[in-house]
């Protein structure tokens, strides 16, 4: 086995899986090479999240498998970043003994002088409450594809009363545009056709710059004027920073997609008020209708949580009627989980496991019947997919793609039409994609 070989399981969000590129730049830097299985790697490192208990159970899921290949083999090192590590810093090593180097989310670049450390003694915890500042510049190894990540805010100012992320993140911290600028100018340069900018609150980007001029719409027509990048996109934006600049930006560049992920959280005000989300059901319809009225064929999905403390039945319908009344076209779902140091976490009116259960099951429902309604509204509209892949299909090639609101869409054609962007009529949906035929002119 070659000496400097890693593996990385990323687990969470698009920031975790883009500060893991980070990570895998770093070390082919120092001689590394990446390697596909955790049975063929002398460094191990796990890439967690904390945003719910089942996300930090499979982390240490994965680290006991990880504990049986350093039976074998004591020359593996075990490492743990990201959300947990940020958060639980050493009590780790009474949890999971296995694991050599605890490092949090502001670390990262710490990681050369980590490894060196390593080599000289058996554990490591570096937790810092401010990110690592290093002299050195070290660029993501980002995989080959059509899609990259773009990191351009961490951390949160908003302290919403269930959510880690203000604390495993920090508080806001936006790059400088030049950077990031410079950063897509390279994504093209490597042959990627999408960007997707990310943050916590990406919407939020500039907030914390003393610039007016700095903010996501101005960022946004600037990519736009970059070479080679066919599509823009940003996730996830947070409802109380969506401006009316920002929507008509979004409407009147070329590149950026009519995509706006808003979580919403809850259909009722008083239980957003408890979650410490600082707008109403009525502010959030109005803006999903501003939205709507700039660009009809836009697509809004949303977050919603299920039984978060205090809720009630009737407050937990109006989830269920927001659902409808949207008709979002995804939510993502999730029985509320209590985390550590959040101020909903010891509240005394926690709804029990099973009711969570019971309106998690009513909600995923519901979303596969509006996601299904959303998709056929584009039955016989002709829509811009970027192909991405393709198959064989009873001697047929069928190409695989995305619209610019990220709908799966299925079409014949040939494989050479991957990077390309293809007009496509729909005529026919799923739950899970679209199906069409291209429209050649």
């Amino acid at each position: 086995m070659y000496k400097k070989t890693f593996f990385i399981e990323t687990l969470g969000c698009q920031m975790n899986k883009a500060d893991s590129e980070k990570i895998s730049g770093i070390l082919e830097t120092l001689g590394y090479n990446e390697v596909t299985s955790p049975e063929d790697a002398l460094l191990l490192i796990m890439n967690t999240c904390s945003i719910r208990a089942m996300s930090e159970n499979k982390a240490f899921s994965h680290l006991g498998v990880w504990k049986k290949f350093k039976r074998k083999n004591p020359d593996i090192k075990i490492a743990i970043c990201g959300c947990i590590a940020q958060q639980t810093k050493e009590k780790i090593f009474h949890r999971a003994p296995q694991v050599d180097l605890i490092f949090g989310t502001h670390n990262i670049y710490e990681l050369p002088q980590l490894l060196e450390k390593l080599e000289k003694q058996p554990k490591i915890c570096s937790v810092l409450k401010t990110p690592f500042d290093s002299e050195k510049s070290f660029a993501p190894s980002r995989k080959k594809g059509l899609s990259a990540w773009l990191p351009i805010i961490e951390g949160c100012d908003y302290f919403c009363a269930y959510c880690v992320v203000p604390y495993t993140r920090g508080r806001q911290r936006s790059r400088m545009p030049e950077d990031i600028i410079k950063e897509a100018r390279q994504i093209a340069s490597e042959g990627f056709k999408e960007i997707i900018l990310l943050g916590q609150t990406v919407d939020s980007y500039g907030n914390d710059i003393a610039d007016d001029n700095i903010n996501l719409s101005n960022l946004l027509k600037q990519l736009d004027k970059i070479d080679g990048i066919l599509r823009i996109s940003f996730v996830t934006s947070h409802p109380a920073d969506i401006t009316d600049e920002l929507i008509y930006t979004v409407r009147d560049t070329e590149k950026v997609c009519e995509f706006f992920h808003l979580p919403m959280q809850s259909g009722s005000t008083e239980v957003l008020k408890r979650m410490k989300r600082p707008y109403s059901r009525e502010q959030y319809l109005n803006l999903v209708s501003k939205i709507q009225t700039a660009m009809p064929d836009v697509v809004i999905t949303s977050d919603f949580i299920a039984g978060f403390p205090g809720e009630t039945d009737e407050q937990f319908m109006e989830t269920v009627s927001i659902i409808k009344e949207v008709v979002f076209d995804h939510c993502n779902t999730a029985a509320y989980s209590p985390r550590k140091q959040t101020p909903a976490a010891v509240w005394k009116d926690q709804v029990p496991q099973e009711e969570k259960k019971r309106r998690l099951n009513i909600l995923n429902k519901l979303v596969r019947e509006t996601v299904k309604k959303s998709h056929e509204r584009f039955i016989g509209k002709t829509l811009e997919v970027l192909v991405e892949d393709f198959k064989e299909e009873n001697g047929e090639i069928i190409l695989t793609g995305k619209t610019r609101g990220a709908k799966v869409t299925h079409f014949k054609g040939d494989s050479s039409l991957i990077g390309s962007l293809v007009q496509v009529k729909i005529k026919d949906a799923s739950i899970w994609s679209l199906i069409g035929e291209a429209v050649y002119t």
